[in-house]
C-alpha cells in the first residue's frame, strides 16, 4: 500500500486535477517567484515521466492547455492497471476513468527563469528557485511544512538520460503523510530542464524515484 501511495503522491504532482488556487496570504513578497516567463510553460508544452510499469501506473504525461497571468494549466493521463488505484482515484472530483487510461485537467504550475512554483493541493508554493544556496528554505503553502535546499551542484553530478547536469536539490519532510507511508519527497531541478526528479522516502525504507522530463527549456 505504501508504494502505491507513493505513486498517487506522483499523480497528485503530474496530473491531478484537484489543485488549489493559493492564498495570496501564503507566500509574502521575498518568497515570491521571479523571473522572466519560461519556455517551459507556454501552450503546447509537453511534460512526462518513465513509460515504466510503478505498481500499476505507466504513461504518465502532461501538456500545457492554458497560460495566464504567468501560471500554466496542464491537462494529463496515465495508464493505471492497478485496481486500488483505480478505486482511490474515481473518488477524486475531476478524475475521468475510462478502463485502464486515467485523465485529468486544470492542473497549475508556475515556470520562469527564476524557478517553478507549484499550485497543486497537496503541495503548493515553490518547489525550488534556480539560484538558491544550501540552506535556504521555501513555505509549503500554510501547512507548517518547509522545503529545504541541501545540496547546490558545483559539478556535474545528476545523471538526467544521457546527460550528466548540476542540479539544485530540495527536501520536504511530509510529517503529516507518515501514517500514509511516506516520510520525504525530494525534488532535483535544473536551471535549464526545470524539475528533472521526485523521490518519495517511505516509511519501510525503499524509495520511488520519477524521472521527469519536458518538451522545451529555458534559453
Amino acid at each position: 500500500m505504501k508504494k502505491i501511495f507513493s505513486c498517487l503522491l506522483v499523480l497528485s504532482v503530474l496530473i491531478m486535477s484537484q489543485s488549489c488556487k493559493k492564498d495570496k496570504d501564503d507566500n509574502d513578497d521575498s518568497n515570491a517567484l521571479g523571473g522572466n516567463q519560461s519556455s517551459m510553460g507556454v501552450v503546447g508544452t509537453h511534460v512526462s515521466s518513465t513509460m515504466i510499469d510503478v505498481e500499476g501506473v505507466s504513461n504518465l504525461d502532461a501538456t500545457v492547455v492554458s497560460l495566464a497571468d504567468g501560471v500554466s494549466s496542464y491537462d494529463g493521463s496515465c495508464t493505471v492497471t492497478n485496481a486500488t488505484i483505480k478505486n482511490i482515484l474515481s473518488n477524486i472530483p475531476g478524475i475521468t476513468i475510462n478502463g485502464d487510461n486515467v485523465t485529468a485537467t486544470g492542473f497549475k504550475f508556475k515556470s520562469t527563469t527564476e524557478g517553478v512554483e507549484s499550485f497543486v493541493g497537496l503541495a503548493p508554493g515553490i518547489l525550488v528557485k534556480y539560484s538558491s544556496s544550501t540552506g535556504d528554505t521555501y513555505p509549503v503553502g500554510s501547512t507548517g511544512r518547509t522545503r529545504t535546499v541541501t545540496h547546490v551542484s558545483t559539478t556535474n553530478d545528476y545523471e538526467y538520460g544521457i546527460y550528466m547536469i548540476k542540479v539544485v536539490k530540495v527536501e520536504e519532510p511530509t510529517s503529516s503523510l507518515k501514517s500514509m507511508g511516506v516520510n520525504k519527497i525530494t525534488y532535483w531541478a535544473n536551471h535549464k530542464f526545470g524539475l528533472v526528479g521526485i523521490q518519495f522516502d517511505l516509511t519501510d525504507g525503499t524509495t520511488a524515484n520519477f524521472p521527469v522530463y519536458t518538451s522545451a527549456e529555458n534559453k
